[in-house]
C-alpha cells in the first residue's frame, strides 16, 4: 500500500502522525489544530521542494497526509474517551459493539444475505447482514448496561448501538476502500490470518471520535 518513491516521506509521517495520539496527555485539546496545521504545513513544504512528477504529486500529499490523520488522529479519541467520567466503560462498550457487530454480520450475513451491501468496496458484504450486525450491537449495549455499566439508560443503549454500530460498518467499509485502490487484500501481516492489524482496528477508528462527542455532548451519566 506504500509509494516506494516516497518511502521517506512516509516513514517521517509514520514516525510524526503518532504524536497525536498522545496530545491528550498534555491536558489542553487546544495543542490539537495548531500541531495539525504544522504537519501540515511541513509536509506541503517537504513535497512542494521534492517534487517527482507534477502529475501524482497530489496523490503523494494526500496519501502521506493521511498517514497521520486517518489513525494518529482518530485513535487519539480513544484516549480522550478514557479520560471521561465511565471512561473505561466506554471503551469496553465500544469493543463490544464493534465485536457483537462484526459476529452477528458475519453469520447472518452467511445464512440470509442476498443483497450486495457496496459491491464495489466489499462484494462479500450483504444488507442482511449490516442489518444484523445493528442488532448485534444492541445485544452488546444491553449487555453492557446489565453487567458492568448500570449509569448507561436504555436510550443511550439504543441509540450508541445505532449509530456507532453503523460508524463501525462505514469504517469497515472505508478501510475496504483503500485496499481496494491499493490492490491489496489484506492491511498488512502481523496477524496471520487476521488482514492485518488495522483491519482488526478499522471500526474501533470510526468509532472512537463519534462515541466521545456523544459522551461529551448527550451523555448524563
Amino acid at each position: 500500500m506504500a509509494l516506494p518513491e516516497r518511502k521517506a516521506e512516509l516513514w517521517l509521517a509514520a514516525l510524526i502522525g503518532p504524536g497525536l495520539i498522545f496530545v491528550p496527555f498534555t491536558g489542553s485539546m487546544a495543542l490539537v489544530i495548531p500541531a495539525i496545521g504544522l504537519l501540515f504545513v511541513v509536509f506541503s513544504f517537504v513535497f512542494l521542494f521534492r517534487i517527482r512528477t507534477i502529475e501524482t504529486a497530489a496523490h503523494e500529499i494526500a496519501f502521506a497526509l493521511l498517514a497521520f490523520l486517518y489513525i494518529p488522529f482518530l485513535l487519539m479519541h480513544l484516549l480522550l474517551l478514557r479520560q471521561t467520567l465511565y471512561g473505561v466503560q466506554w471503551l469496553f462498550v465500544i469493543m463490544l459493539i464493534v465485536m457483537t457487530n462484526d459476529t452477528a454480520a458475519y453469520y447472518t450475513g452467511s445464512a440470509f444475505g442476498k443483497r450486495r451491501l457496496y459491491l464495489i468496496v466489499s462484494p462479500k458484504k450483504s444488507i442482511e447482514g449490516a442489518i444484523g450486525g445493528l442488532f448485534g450491537s444492541l445485544g452488546g449495549t444491553m449487555l453492557a448496561k446489565v453487567t458492568f455499566f448500570p449509569q448507561l439508560t436504555y436510550g443511550d443503549a439504543v441509540v450508541t448501538a445505532i449509530i456507532i454500530g453503523m460508524v463501525g460498518q462505514a469504517g469497515d467499509l472505508f478501510e475496504s476502500l483503500l485496499k481496494r485502490s491499493f490492490g491489496v487484500k489484506d492491511s498488512g501481516t502481523l496477524i496471520p490470518g487476521h488482514g492485518g492489524v488495522l483491519d482488526r482496528m478499522d471500526s474501533i477508528l470510526f468509532a472512537a471520535p463519534i462515541t466521545y462527542y456523544y459522551v461529551l455532548f448527550f451523555f448524563k451519566g
